[in-house]
């Protein structure tokens, strides 16, 4: 008799010491959430092309856009076929009255690039054979600056706009640039200050008259080597961090060439950021003013 209360004792304590061990015991089975347990990867960094570590893609960097401007097309200049030819939508600024300026703004055109009359003027600097042909000069009258605004439109097929080729002593002329304003608005066009000269009066005069205010935020190639032009590719993606957009201005000619293969090797990089690569009129239609019609673009045959 003993014997079997020592036995029930053991049973009851080797029990009891079961369900200290074990707290869970006779309750039913129930499988963790591993959605909660398990935190979800941090995303990877991707590396670009030379190498360098890319933040993740955020919503921020979705937003961004680049607009690029191509200055000095219509003379059959290096790299001309290149910049056309890249993968990306850019904007052309085709000189007026040049061998090939018909033939560029219309390939341009087709291959869905935005168009612009890079519209010689007057520096307070420079060489008067760098202006080219059609240029504005700050002796001429109001009906004279008119007239070669018209002039110029009307030869540069589907032209959105216009942007100054060397100009500074232009672009801080209020009577003349009031007078190329004024055309541009009953053309339809649009206005981009080059930014040749820190005191412009341009961005002034557009708001005067309901215009878009656009400029440009940085010059690609002021130095011709692929160092420098992948540099200030390198300051557009502060900018953009900064602003979320940014128009930069490139030329073809001489080098550029190496302007052209640059951008190329860098779209995939600003692809990988979310960065969109517009045309210049789509920043222009964003500031239209009351009763204007900025980016209708010509289409003379």
């Amino acid at each position: 008799m003993k014997d079997s209360k020592k036995n029930l004792v053991k049973r009851i304590g080797l029990l009891l010491c079961l369900l200290l061990l074990n707290p869970l015991c006779g309750i039913p089975n129930v499988q963790a959430d591993q959605s909660v347990l398990i935190a979800p990867p941090a995303p990877s960094a991707e590396l670009s092309q030379d190498g360098r570590t890319q933040d993740p893609v955020t919503k921020k960097d979705s937003e961004r856009r680049l607009a690029i401007i191509i200055d000095d097309l219509g003379n059959s200049m290096g790299g001309t076929e290149e910049i056309l030819n890249l993968p990306v939508k850019v904007t052309v600024a085709v000189m007026p009255f040049m061998r090939s300026t018909e033939q560029d703004a219309r390939r341009a055109h087709e291959l869905g690039h935005d168009v612009l009359i890079h519209m010689p003027m007057e520096p307070k600097q420079g060489k008067p054979e760098w202006l080219g042909p059609g240029a504005i000069l700050s002796g001429m009258t109001d009906e004279e600056v008119r007239k070669k605004v018209e002039e110029a439109i009307d030869n540069v097929p589907f032209a959105k706009g216009i942007n100054n080729h060397m100009g500074s002593k232009i672009t801080g002329d209020d009577r003349i640039m009031a007078v190329i304003l004024q055309v541009c608005r009953e053309r339809g066009l649009f206005f981009v200050d080059s930014k040749t000269n820190y005191w412009s009066v341009t961005s002034q005069i557009s708001e005067k008259m309901g215009m878009p205010r656009l400029s440009n935020d940085i010059f690609l190639d002021d130095v011709h080597n692929t160092r420098h032009i992948a540099g200030q590719l390198n300051k557009i993606q502060e900018l953009l961090d900064q602003k979320g957009k940014c128009v930069a201005i490139g030329h073809v000619g001489v080098k550029g060439a190496i302007t052209a293969a640059t951008l190329k090797q860098y779209v995939p990089e600003f692809q990988a950021r979310g960065v969109r690569f517009i045309g210049i009129l789509e920043l222009a239609k964003e500031q239209k003013g009351p009763g204007t019609e900025p980016g209708r673009g010509v289409t003379s045959p």
